[in-house]
């Protein structure tokens, strides 16, 4: 089995800011990652303290968002350089991880 060393970013987003079609294309076409996952929440609230809830009720169009993708640390590092100060997001969060493959 080989290993390689890469880094694991995920971005905190809602919804309501309209930020992931935006994202998820920079991330496929301008930094060709190999893969993104976006993982929507069903309640959560940020450093406001505001909660974004799913209920049958009231279909919430402002849920928290995850996106999330991992590549070699060096691209990593390029590409949160251009994300925190081109796309404004603040709230991202990155480690190290080991991915597992067969030869």
């Amino acid at each position: 089995m080989a290993t390689q060393t890469v880094t694991i970013v995920r971005i905190y987003l809602r919804e309501g800011e309209h930020l992931l079609a935006k994202l998820i294309t920079f991330l496929r076409d301008e930094e060709k990652v190999s893969g993104v996952t976006v993982l929507r929440g069903i309640a959560g609230f940020g450093a406001d303290g505001d909660m974004h809830v799913a209920a049958l009720v009231d279909l919430s169009l402002d849920l928290p968002l995850m996106v999330e993708f991992y590549d070699v640390p060096e691209r990593v590092e390029v590409i949160l350089e251009h994300l925190l100060t081109s796309m404004g997001l603040s709230h991202v969060v990155s480690w190290q991880a080991v991915r597992h493959s067969r030869l």
